[in-house]
């Protein structure tokens, strides 16, 4: 896994619950390419036309509040949405989207300094947030194992991978 992710910014405000990600009205649908096509759709239906690999959402306070649901996670990861950074996150999102694989930052006051559209830059291992003129914030970085769930695509491949290691049925077994 790449802990450096670039891409242009989406910016979103305070308080953009798990509805306004995923509204529960399309909670009927479980193939994510069909979980996909609503990503964001209750902040911004345009989103998903104009979202590409690697993007990056930048958020103010209180992000994935709302319900418990994994989909808000899950339509956010198969879009594409390279990493989010956001002032704060709601406890639950945030563990569902690093048991996901979909890296977060928390990083106080960052609403303030990223444009709508600009291409912004972000290191996971040391928490460094960047634009075109350099550096603009510096966040606290994700710990190593927070870092290690991401590599493997999530806690499940995580664990997977863990307990293949312990039974020696590992690839360099």
């Amino acid at each position: 896994m790449k802990t450096f992710i670039k891409g242009r910014a989406f910016v979103f405000g305070n308080n953009i619950d798990t509805d306004q990600i995923y509204p529960g009205r399309f909670v009927e649908y479980t193939n994510v390419e069909d979980v996909a096509k609503y990503a964001m759709f209750g902040a911004d239906p345009e989103f998903v036309k104009d979202v590409q690999a690697g993007d990056i959402i930048v958020a103010g306070t209180n992000f994935g509040c709302g319900s418990s649901r994994e989909h808000a996670a899950i339509t956010l990861k198969a879009v594409g949405v390279g990493a989010i950074i956001a002032e704060s996150f709601a406890r639950i999102f945030y563990r569902n989207a690093i048991n996901l694989g979909l890296p977060l930052i928390v990083a106080p006051r960052i609403l303030k300094l990223v444009e709508p559209g600009e291409t912004i830059s972000l290191d996971l291992s040391s928490g460094i947030i960047g634009n075109e003129k350099g550096i603009i914030k510096t966040a606290e970085p994700l710990s190593e194992y927070v870092l290690k769930i991401l590599e493997s695509g999530g806690i499940k491949p995580l664990i997977r991978e863990q307990l293949l290691f312990e039974k020696g049925l590992h690839h360099g077994a």
